[in-house]
C-alpha cells in the first residue's frame, strides 16, 4: 500500500490518479499511524514551506516521515514535497524544513543578469538530465521534459544527491535520490508519459 500524506496542501487527486493508473494500491492518510502502516510513502505539496511545516509538525507527520525515511521504506516527495525535506527556506523569511538533506532552498533571482527577462515562477515545460543509475527515472531518456511550476529550488550541500538537473536561468536539482528517498521539483503526475514512468518505476521497481 502507498500512503499519500493529506496535510491540506497537496494536489492529491491527480496525483492519486496518476499512482492508481501505474498500478499502485493508494491510501489518502492524514494520521502518523497511516503513514507507518504504509510499505510506501507519497510527500506531495504546494504553496509555502512555512505553512507547510507548521501543519506537518502539529499533527507529527513529520516524524512520521522522519521515521519511514529511517526504516528504509520508499518516500516519494513532489514539489514543496522535496522542499520540506532540507534544512531551511527563505521564503517569506526563514524556516526550518525537516532536516533530512543538508541544504536551502532559494528563490530564483535573475536580477542584473542577461536572464533578467525570464518570468518567476518557473512554469512549464522543461527538459532534465540525471544521473542513469537512479531507479526512479529507469527508462526515461536524457533531456525529457517534465512539467514545472516553482519559485524556488532546492540547494542540497552535498551535490551527490541531485539525481537530476534543469536549467533556467541556472543549473539547479530537479530531483534528489539517496538510498530510498526520491524527490522531484517538477510534477510528474502533470508530465504526460515521462511523468507515468516515473511514478510506475516507484510504484514497481523501487
Amino acid at each position: 500500500m502507498i500512503a499519500l500524506i493529506d496535510y491540506g496542501m497537496g494536489n492529491l487527486r491527480s496525483v492519486e490518479k496518476a499512482l492508481e493508473r501505474c498500478g499502485g494500491q493508494v491510501k489518502i492518510v492524514t494520521t502518523p499511524s497511516g503513514i507507518l502502516s504504509a510499505d510506501k510513502v507519497v510527500l506531495p505539496g504546494v504553496g509555502a514551506m512555512r505553512d507547510a511545516m507548521n501543519r506537518i509538525n502539529s499533527t507529527g507527520i513529520a516524524d512520521a516521515v522522519r521515521e519511514t525515511i529511517t526504516a528504509g521504506r520508499p518516500l516519494l516527495g513532489i514539489c514543496l514535497g522535496l522542499q520540506m525535506l532540507l534544512d531551511r527556506s527563505f521564503e517569506y523569511g526563514e524556516f526550518k524544513g525537516l532536516g533530512i538533506i543538508p541544504g536551502d532552498v532559494v528563490r530564483f533571482d535573475f536580477s542584473g543578469t542577461s536572464n533578467s527577462g525570464l518570468k518567476i515562477p518557473h512554469m512549464g515545460w522543461n527538459s532534465i538530465n540525471f544521473n542513469a543509475d537512479c531507479p526512479l527515472l529507469a527508462g526515461i531518456d536524457q533531456g525529457a521534459y517534465v512539467y514545472f511550476v516553482h519559485s524556488y529550488y532546492v540547494c542540497p550541500k552535498d551535490q551527490s544527491v541531485t539525481a537530476a538537473t534543469c536549467n533556467y536561468g541556472v543549473d539547479f536539482t530537479a530531483a534528489i535520490w539517496r538510498d530510498n528517498l526520491f524527490a522531484t521539483q517538477f510534477h510528474p503526475e502533470k508530465s504526460q508519459a515521462v511523468g507515468l514512468k516515473i511514478l510506475e518505476n516507484f510504484v514497481k521497481k523501487i
